[in-house]
């Protein structure tokens, strides 16, 4: 790999576009209500751009690719499902949730329930989904970073980025990151839908072959010439057939037979020489033949996993606290419906090119299943497929594209959970704000720097299952059920988000130490959502007297049609306030 100058000058476009576009809409943040939810007067098209801006993250932009790659018919589960989530949220959540009128999740669990100790819960827990869900970000950023710029420290990707996003955000607050993320989105769709189209060109001049034939041969792909590899980071490969492979680190580098079945480790750094038409090792979770890759999973811990894949992904849209802020924007519950199926078709749009460039990968650039390194294959296809300028400026154009993904859906993150720690744990909205920024930037760029680089989309999955496991069984059972009480929603997200939060535990554990995990740690939603389904609906039958006595004006509030006047708009911060401001008529009408 060399310096590519025009990715460099590509990101820095970017950078610069989003770094004027904050400043230019900071102007117009004057009050709380722009820094929370931008005056609640977002229209549907541009708040559907800018939720589909923070919504493709890096998981999106290189991710889905990278799993493409290495795992072919299992991973579409993780396009097919983070689209499809957006239904379920469009269908059961996103009216009713506007109407509650509340800021944050927090404002509606305790406008729903009454209990200020659920609504310091969920607050936490919005903290460390934040938190979870930043980091791949993050990492990302380094990643791209280190593809476009060899031998750079592992440091400046996230620095760079985190700079940016609290200067943009700390000025502007939620006006600022919906202009942001609106452009975002596009910029992201145009960088890859030009390459994705340019490349499939190519790919059916050559006759619909690459470099190591076609996706329908059933043995592995294979390396054409001589190949030395260097490794990214720590792995485990294995062979579907007999490999000769050079190890050129060792005292005696000579030729070494691996055999199938067995896994061989190999560290970070190190050279391995492949002789041409040698089969391609691949990392311990990749498929080693294009037979296997072909086909879905059909039994064992790979089946389990794809259902909890599914579960994670279908349930954990809903409660992701930076996609419902945006719903809060919307101007009324018909809005946000609207706004739904607006992003239902931008996104589904923009998962079709992430899949393409992960199938032409496997074709072109196999070696990224020695290296450790798939999340990269977007940034690295097209110098594969064509070398010189035209593979370059691609290159720029894909890597202006990732670092939009970092961007727009950092500044979400940063923004709901900033606004959410200033309103439920800090006194001072507008300046604890921005301390709040800051503190949880600086949190996660510690934690992206230090912690091992996994694969983005599963790290994000893991995110989505602590979503789906504590505030997707909370909005469900509080928008729809009325027997839910606040000790059941409380038990529910325990026993939910402390599973998820375990098997986080264990995952970068089995990352530092290099010892595979079983598949419920990779991906828990599969126990973990039911168990909080579970415990929130038993506990609150238990416990039926504590239910709120208000329940059915709340109930009547989130169904009623918005003509009515149901609609209840200010940030619910206790049951108290609430009706004192209905004495004075200041933050709900009837």
């Amino acid at each position: 790999m060399q310096l590519n100058l025009w990715a460099l000058v590509g990101v820095g476009a970017v950078l610069a576009a989003a770094s004027y576009l904050g400043r230019r809409t900071s102007q117009f943040a004057r009050a709380t209500d722009d820094f929370l939810v931008a005056r609640r007067m977002v229209r549907s098209r541009r708040n559907a751009s800018a939720i589909s801006g923070e919504y493709l993250c890096a998981a999106s932009f290189l991710g889905v690719s990278g799993l493409i790659l290495k795992d072919g018919a299992d991973a579409l589960w993780y396009p097919i499902g983070l689209t499809a989530g957006f239904l379920a949220l469009g269908i059961f959540v996103a009216g009713p949730l506007r109407r509650s009128g509340a800021y944050t999740i927090p404002d509606f669990v305790e406008a729903r329930l009454g209990s200020a100790g659920l609504r310091r819960t969920s607050t936490w827990f919005v903290v460390a989904l934040g938190l979870v869900y930043l980091v791949p970000q993050l990492q990302g950023a380094t990643l791209a970073l280190k593809t476009i710029v060899p031998g750079a420290e592992t440091w400046w990707g996230p620095v760079a980025v985190l700079v940016l996003l609290v200067v943009n955000i700390v000025w502007g607050g939620m006006r600022a990151a919906t202009l942001l993320q609106a452009f975002h989105h596009w910029i992201k769709l145009f960088a890859l839908a030009i390459p994705a189209f340019l490349l499939c060109a190519v790919f059916l001049g050559s006759g619909g072959a690459g470099a190591t034939g076609g996706l329908g041969d059933k043995a592995p792909p294979e390396f054409t010439e001589e190949t030395t590899v260097t490794v990214g980071t720590d792995v485990v490969l294995r062979v579907g057939e007999p490999t000769i492979v050079h190890r050129l680190d060792e005292q005696n580098p000579g030729p070494r037979l691996w055999s199938p079945g067995v896994d061989y480790r190999v560290q970070e750094g190190e050279r391995l020489l492949f002789p041409a038409a040698s089969a391609v090792p691949v990392v311990s979770d990749a498929e080693a033949d294009n037979a296997s890759w072909l086909l879905p999973a059909e039994d064992g811990d790979e089946l389990w996993w794809t259902y909890s894949v599914i579960v994670a992904t279908f349930l954990g849209t809903m409660g992701l606290p930076h996609v419902l802020a945006r719903f809060y924007t919307n101007p009324d519950g018909r809005a946000a419906r609207r706004t739904t199926v607006q992003v239902l078709l931008l996104v589904g749009l923009f998962y079709l090119f992430p899949i393409l460039l992960g199938a032409l990968s496997r074709l072109y650039v196999p070696e990224l299943l020695v290296t450790g390194e798939a999340d990269a294959a977007v940034l690295r296809v097209p110098t594969a497929m064509l070398p010189g300028l035209a593979g370059q400026l691609l290159v720029a154009v894909l890597a202006a594209g990732a670092f939009t993904a970092f961007v727009s859906t950092s500044s979400g993150l940063l923004v709901s959970v900033a606004g959410m720690v200033a309103t439920d744990l800090l006194w001072n909205k507008t300046r604890d704000f921005a301390v709040a920024v800051v503190v949880v930037a600086g949190a996660a760029t510690a934690a992206a720097i230090l912690l091992p680089l996994g694969d983005l989309v599963h790290t994000v999955g893991l995110a989505f299952a602590l979503a789906a496991s504590t505030f997707c069984p909370l909005l469900l059972l509080g928008i729809w059920w009325r027997r839910l009480t606040w000790i059941g929603a409380l038990l529910g997200m325990l026993v939910g988000g402390l599973g998820v939060l375990t098997a986080v535990g264990f995952h970068v554990a089995g990352r530092l130490t290099g010892e595979d995990v079983p598949w419920f740690v990779t991906q828990p939603a599969l126990l973990t959502v039911p168990a909080a389904f579970f415990t929130t609906v038993i506990v609150s039958l238990a416990t039926a007297r504590r239910v709120p006595e208000d329940v059915d004006v709340v109930m009547l509030q989130l169904h009623a049609p918005d003509h009515l006047g149901f609609m209840r708009d200010g940030n619910a911060r206790t049951r108290r306030e609430a009706m004192e401001s209905d004495s004075r008529g200041r933050h709900r009408s009837r």
